[in-house]
């Protein structure tokens, strides 16, 4: 197989976006646009690949990193330019370079693979990656004579009425033999309505030079689609979902409603996995097999072993072991641990704590900075007070311990085995083996005070 090099155009402002962020940095479904492609040109075996980068620079640069070499292009005059500006890394090689803009996230290696072969079989000094669109509007058109053979390329601003009613469009990728590529890039003139150097006037120039010409039709037009604007980036958003859903599907997951399932690139699912309507799964999340993520439950960065049960709920950044459950309504912030069979009830949240095996934590409790034991009952309404408000403390309670309804646990205390909170206590001391801690005032009552409140002369409430 000759050597294979891939330019990936980055430069370009994408003013459309109407966006601080540069076009290509935007994301489908956790990933930019650029490091989609990134992704997929590096399965068809490159010796090198280059990023031409402009505006932004060095945010494309710090996204992509050392994944990629990098070719300047401070003044943008044209796709032409752009591609000439690596000749410096590339203008002496033998091979093939493929081409591809970075804001065409929906490309895969498969098509780039059928592409560079066809490229191969026919001898072409040049191939289009081309697509039959229901509406051609924006793009250029393959101009072809009457044997079928590529002629030239026609962009938009340029074409007759005749050209633009053509449907065969150029998805602006391209395969050229390297050498061709530079000795015509250096012919190419910007005698357009745009004023620039247009990658697509390689095309004639070539074919003049009497080299084949051959155009490659994909048969999947979304697979082609640029994103120039927040409408395109919905509408990429949506291809991708169904794919990365699909996938997960065949892969033995089930959704309920897939149009409302959004899952990002990178997760991992196990089998027999449900996931039902409304549900985000994002960054790096593993999800393992025989578990149910209720409606609308959010995870980032989670970790969520086999036979887990999750109720419309938060984790970010959390693990839930196996044969535990949440929700619904409860939050799991960064590194809660929640143990194997733990139960987390409706509206609470943990936050940098370890539940052990079997603790149960039913309903509207907070528990932060702290290291909870085995088969603990955590009352309702309990809240470990970890902040003094300049430090964060840490406190722990022991196996079997039993803590009452609407306690608060200040930190930094040490609960041990077998202990037990009255309800309503608020401690700040450690609790001994077996022992019990009680912290609250003895109830007093207060005879006739009724006769003592305003409200008693009100004839309403008499």
């Amino acid at each position: 197989m000759e050597p294979r090099y891939v330019v990936i155009l980055a430069a370009g402002k994408g003013t459309r976006m109407k966006s601080d962020v540069h076009k290509v940095l935007h994301k489908i479904c956790g990933r930019t646009m650029v490091e989609h492609v990134l992704t997929q040109v590096s399965q068809v075996q490159p010796q090198q690949i280059i990023t031409v980068v402009g505006h932004d620079a060095q945010d494309v640069k710090a996204t992509l990193g050392d994944r990629t070499a990098y070719a300047d292009q401070p003044e943008q005059l044209g796709t032409g330019h752009a591609v000439l500006q690596t000749a410096p890394l590339l203008a002496d090689k033998e091979g093939v370079t493929l081409v591809v803009s970075g804001d065409t996230p929906l490309l895969t290696a498969a098509t780039l693979n059928k592409l560079l072969q066809y490229h191969t079989e026919k001898g072409a000094k040049a191939t289009i990656l081309t697509a039959t669109a229901p509406d051609p509007t924006g793009y250029g058109r393959i101009i072809r004579n009457d044997l079928g053979i590529v002629e030239r390329i026609v962009e938009q601003k340029d074409a007759s009425h005749e050209e633009a009613a053509i449907q065969e469009i150029n998805t602006g990728v391209y395969c050229f033999d390297n050498q061709a590529l530079f000795s015509a890039l250096k012919q190419v003139t910007n005698k357009n309505a745009q004023g620039e150097y247009y990658l697509t006037d390689v095309i004639a120039i070539m074919r003049k030079a009497g080299g084949i010409i051959a155009a490659y039709r994909m048969h999947d037009f979304e697979e082609s689609m640029g994103v120039n604007d927040r409408v395109a980036l919905a509408a990429a958003t949506k291809v991708m979902q169904r794919r990365i859903n699909h996938d997960f599907m065949m892969a033995g997951v089930s959704m309920i409603d897939p149009a409302t399932t959004y899952i990002d690139v990178g997760v991992t699912i196990g089998q027999d996995t449900v996931i039902e309507p409304g549900v985000q799964i994002q960054g790096h999340t593993t999800i393992g097999k025989h578990c149910v993520v209720g409606a609308h439950s959010l995870l980032i960065d989670a970790t969520i072993e086999d036979d887990v049960h999750i109720t419309s709920s938060t984790i970010e950044s959390a693990i839930m072991r196996k044969g535990s459950d949440i929700g619904p309504n409860s939050h799991l912030r960064p590194k809660a641990d929640i143990g194997e069979d733990v139960h987390v009830g409706n509206f609470c949240e943990v936050k940098n704590a370890t539940l052990g095996a079997r603790t149960k934590l039913g309903h509207l409790s907070y528990v932060g900075d702290a290291t909870l034991g085995s088969d603990i009952n955590v009352g309702c309404g309990v809240v470990f007070v970890n902040y003094d408000g300049v430090k964060k403390w840490h406190s722990t309670v022991g196996d079997k311990a039993f803590i009452g309804s609407n306690s608060n646990i200040v930190a930094p205390v040490e609960i041990a085995d077998h202990a037990f909170i009255a309800a309503g206590s608020t401690i700040t001391k450690d609790i001994a083996y077996h022992a019990m801690g009680i912290a609250r005032a003895r109830q007093v009552n207060k005879p006739d005070f009724w006769d003592k409140l305003p409200l008693s002369k009100s004839q309403e409430w008499q």
